[in-house]
């Protein structure tokens, strides 16, 4: 099997995590933290899995550019939520 195929397959399973799962935890958690709420020791582990999940995507983006733009969306709505969390957390 060819490295586009396979390609094709992992995006095709990461896109699909993303739209079902990622995404809506993470407009959740944006809701939370917009609300003044701090995160929990369960939203800090979801936040870690991402980004060790996004650490190992980055060869892949590099193979298909046409998703950096969205990648780069996706990073700035976590950038938003951990910069709203610590904003709280400091005033709590």
């Amino acid at each position: 099997m060819s490295d586009d195929k396979n390609d094709d397959g992992l995006i095709f399973v990461l896109m699909e995590r993303f739209e079902k799962f990622r995404l809506p935890r993470a407009i959740a958690l944006k809701e939370k933290v917009d609300g003044g709420a701090v995160l929990d020791d369960y939203d800090v582990a979801f936040l870690e899995e991402v980004f060790s999940d996004s650490n190992k995507v980055k060869p892949l983006l590099d193979r298909h550019p046409e998703y950096q733009e969205l990648a780069a969306r996706v990073v700035s709505l976590y950038r938003e939520i951990t910069e709203k969390a610590l904003e709280n957390e400091k005033s709590s």
